[in-house]
């Protein structure tokens, strides 16, 4: 269930997922002090997750309204880092605009899998790792839920019985949340586009230039959308338009076959696993006809936990996985495992989703409030009965926003995107979540653009940021330039099953 920690969150999906990569704040301010005027900018040391640097740069707050619709507000802050750049002239300031949505720009900004990334991009212009309203980063208030899942293990995973459980902690959330004078109908990407500009403003540029990537990308669209004339280049990545946060089951089902297609082409692997598509159909009925009892890791190291299994769990965690590089590239072997008895994997995926904490009331309510049109919610039900995962990529969403309240964007905001802002978009052919068709679908709105395809690229994962030919693009096209080329590639590499490793 993408029950996030999404994007984490959905799952991380969608998401940048930074796993043990966040940044460590050196002496950093306090994350309750108030500010006295709308921006403070104090000095700041940041320390990479390895221990090996300690980088200086800016620790910044910005006062904005909590809900901008609302005369009488509160205000609310916006944290961010900000690394000077290195040019003896510099361009226009450069937004991190983090993924999810829930991610924090502050926890990433000391992630080592994004130095090469920002040190290309401090050779243009100032770096800004901001924190979006809401997330679990350096700015108050930082919605965590505090509750767990806390989902049966004695049974197989149920549709029902998960919304249900959804519906049920995301009231709980929204609750809590309220009754601590948070107005939780603030926290939508149309607010936080304007965050953006305000924070444009507050720091006297003309214009800024954009990265986002997954929901980083839905927010730079509306950002560009609401306020073209304050930008003055952006790059999109792994492109979530307007009308994409809920996914569609013709483009998970593709990019099992894609999968399919690249395993049959593996020497090794096909030996194991000639026809992928074959077996994740028989895994699926098997499970459907008779769930599986395993026993995984439990607390301690000599600790085990009892969990059934079944079809719904796997469709879940299957879902999830298409989305990530090195999770793709384990996804067949795990499917081969499975069709022998070992469901070791999903056991411990299930387990993890039934018993984690439910993330952030920020994650639940901007994708609520962006929606999705009756258009994509007819074509999702008629394509689902068609596909081996069906709509699971999506759930419990859009079900679940019933039980935040969040106000609906319309279907002004989820309309295409039309801008002269020039724009680089970046798509990768192994991104289940946000396919190369994502990005062919709105960038027609964008003149002056341009398009590069990395094969074997996945949703997430840090060859995004440090691939040379990648980065290259980046800095020709926020020169101005036309990037040298439309397409380049990554290694892609299939795992074996562990007791198949070496025999060959």
């Amino acid at each position: 269930m993408r029950i996030r920690g999404r994007r984490a969150g959905r799952g991380l999906a969608g998401v940048l997922a930074m796993g043990t990569a966040a940044a460590m704040v050196v002496a950093r301010p306090s994350a309750q002090k108030k500010s006295a005027a709308p921006l403070t900018l104090v000095p700041y040391l940041v320390e990479t997750a390895d221990g090996a640097r300690r980088i200086p740069a800016e620790f910044g707050r910005l006062t904005v309204p909590e809900n901008r619709r609302k005369a009488n507000s509160r205000s609310i802050e916006l944290s961010f880092i900000r690394f000077k750049s290195v040019a003896a002239r510099p361009g226009p300031p450069l937004v991190f605009l983090s993924g999810g949505p829930g991610n924090s720009g502050t926890r990433q900004a000391g992630s080592p899998s994004l130095l090469a990334w920002r040190t290309r991009m401090q050779e243009l212009g100032d770096v800004i790792m901001l924190d979006q309203r809401g997330v679990v980063g350096l700015s108050p208030p930082n919605l965590s839920c505090p509750d767990r899942w806390n989902l049966p293990l004695d049974r197989p995973g149920s549709r029902d019985e998960m919304l249900r459980v959804a519906r049920e902690r995301s009231r709980a959330c929204a609750a809590f949340w309220t009754g601590r004078g948070v107005d939780l109908a603030g926290y939508t990407t149309v607010e936080s586009a304007d965050d953006v500009d305000a924070l444009r403003e507050a720091l006297g540029a003309d214009r800024i230039n954009l990265w986002g990537s997954s929901y980083g990308s839905h927010l730079a669209f509306a950002t560009i959308r609401r306020h073209g004339d304050g930008i003055h280049r952006a790059l999109i990545a792994s492109v979530e338009g307007p009308d994409h946060t809920i996914k569609l089951p013709s483009n998970t089902q593709r990019m099992l076959e894609i999968i399919g297609q690249r395993a049959k082409d593996d020497s090794e692997l096909s030996a194991l696993v000639p026809d992928f598509i074959g077996l994740v159909g028989q895994v699926l009925q098997r499970l459907e006809r008779e769930p599986a009892n395993v026993m995984v890791a439990g607390d301690t190291p000599a600790s085990k936990t009892p969990i059934v299994v079944g079809k719904f769990d796997l469709q879940l965690a299957t879902a999830d996985t298409i989305g990530d590089l090195d999770a793709i590239a384990s996804l067949p072997a795990h499917y081969y495992e499975m069709s022998r008895g070992d469901f070791t994997w999903l056991a411990s995926t299930a387990r993890d989703r039934r018993t984690r904490f439910i993330s952030n009331a920020m994650s639940f309510t901007m994708d609520c409030a962006s929606g999705v049109s009756s258009a994509r919610v007819e074509r999702v039900r008629r394509e689902a009965p068609q596909t081996l995962l069906g709509d699971v990529i999506d759930f419990p969403w859009p079900d679940v926003c019933d039980a935040w309240g969040s106000p609906d964007l319309g279907n002004e905001f989820r309309s295409p995107v039309k801008s002269n802002v020039p724009v680089l978009f970046i798509s990768g052919t192994l991104d289940g979540r946000t396919p190369v068709s994502n990005t062919e679908e709105y960038m027609a709105g964008f003149p002056n653009r341009q398009h590069l395809i990395v094969d074997g690229l996945s949703h997430t994962g840090f060859p995004l940021y440090n691939t040379p030919a990648i980065l290259d693009a980046m800095v020709r096209h926020l020169k101005g330039e036309t990037i040298a080329t439309t397409r380049t590639s990554i290694p892609f590499k299939f795992k074996l099953p562990a007791g198949e490793r070496g025999k060959s």
